[in-house]
């Protein structure tokens, strides 16, 4: 570490430009000061390789030092180098900076002053107000995707303010409220920089069911009808996307534009209930329930931890939460108000393994209010409720 130091010592050059510019040819073993403070010294340079320009998926090798020369942090004692979108910030400042000088292939020393690293915050074993040394090699590049070129599509304007341009038709039924959506985006501000991409993540699509309001709004609305292989460019005003506030890192009042292709549509498969044979049975509380399926097992008691699969409704039908969607039950502890009171009154009715139908009353559910967009205001919901299992303080019956 001290020899990096000498050379870069020896051979330092200022360079006001170098924070803005690569028109200048950097020469290697020479330490070039940019104006935020970052002091970058190249060791090798592969000029006919690869550069690594803002937006690029990078992965680099590194060692972290601080200036007393102990180190905080080594990827090669990980055997990985770690991977991340150029730019974006998803780095501190000074590795955003530095990593764009360089080639695949490239090593160096970075030398980054604390006010682009970690400021006056203490990270792990790094004290506040630390500048900091790297020796990096830059080891791999996927560049960026280039938005997608819409001229002379049409454009499709809905009256919420949502547009939309199809750049690519796909082929068969588009997807549906109730079908999970698999989609490669990528997602850029009106001025064109990207922010978020599933391709930074290692080209692995992203999955969502339409109707549930895990997206935004105007992927709710915007995504619905697309057909595999259809590639749409998505204008989507800020109401429709992060609101008034915004959220990190989209400011506030962001209009957003977002470039999706739709690679898969895969139909949900609920298990049915049989209520033919049953009757309604009211509670005081308003709380209602059928019955599908009856046991003789053990019935759960206040303090008892349920175990259950579920369906959750609107009363129009529609359904808005589903432990099948997440391939996993829920459990919560009977009788503390862990979830809503309909469901916690009515899961003490049941006996592990049976199957029920509740009818909620808003009062029992999320009251006046809802739970916007997902809940509107007042609404009656149906929960079908399978318990698979119940745990006793410290014995546990099997799950069915």
């Amino acid at each position: 570490m001290n020899r990096f130091i000498y050379v870069a010592l020896l051979s330092f050059i200022f360079l006001s430009a170098f924070s803005q510019t690569n028109a200048v040819k950097l020469k290697a073993n020479r330490a070039y000061t940019s104006k935020s403070g970052l002091t970058c010294t190249i060791f090798t340079i592969h000029q006919k390789a690869v550069k690594a320009d803002s937006g690029d998926v990078v992965s680099v090798h590194y060692i972290g030092k601080l200036v007393d020369g102990t180190v905080f942090d080594n990827s090669y004692d990980r055997l990985q180098p770690i991977s991340f979108p150029l730019g974006a910030g998803r780095v501190i400042k000074g590795w955003d900076e530095g990593i764009q000088y360089l080639h695949l292939g490239d090593s160096a020393l970075f030398v980054i002053p604390a006010s682009i690293a970690y400021g006056n915050r203490a990270v792990g074993k790094i004290p506040a107000n630390s500048d900091l040394h790297f020796t990096v090699k830059l080891v791999d590049v996927k560049k960026a995707v280039k938005p997608y070129d819409a001229a002379g599509f049409d454009t499709v304007k809905l009256d919420n303010g949502l547009a939309y341009i199809i750049v690519q038709k796909g082929k068969g039924d588009g997807v549906a409220i109730n079908q999970k959506a698999l989609v490669q985006y990528t997602g850029y501000f009106t001025n064109g920089k990207k922010f978020d991409s599933s391709y930074d993540n290692g080209g692995k699509a992203f999955d969502f069911i339409l109707g549930r309001h895990r997206v935004i709004l105007g992927w709710e609305q915007g995504v619905v009808g697309m057909k595999i292989g259809e590639k749409r460019k998505l204008l989507v005003p800020y109401a429709l996307a992060y609101g008034e506030a915004g959220r990190t890192p989209i400011p506030a009042k962001a209009d957003l534009v977002f470039d999706i292709e739709l690679e898969g549509i895969e139909k949900l498969n609920y298990p049915s209930f049989d209520f033919t044979n049953s009757d309604t049975v009211k509670l005081e509380s308003g709380l209602k329930y059928l019955v599908a399926e009856t046991t003789n097992a053990y019935q759960i008691k206040t303090g008892d931890t349920a175990i259950i699969q579920y369906i959750a409704y609107t009363a129009d039908g529609n359904i808005f939460d589903s432990s099948y969607d997440r391939g996993d039950s829920l459990m919560f502890t009977a009788g503390t108000g862990w979830v809503i009171p309909g469901l916690d009154e009515g899961i003490q009715k049941m006996k592990v393994g049976e199957k029920m139908r509740f009818f909620i009353p808003y009062q029992l559910g999320y009251g006046e209010e809802g739970r916007e967009p997902i809940i509107p205001a007042k609404a009656n919901l149906v929960f079908d409720v399978y318990l698979q299992g119940v745990r006793i303080a410290a014995a546990k019956l099997d799950e069915k």
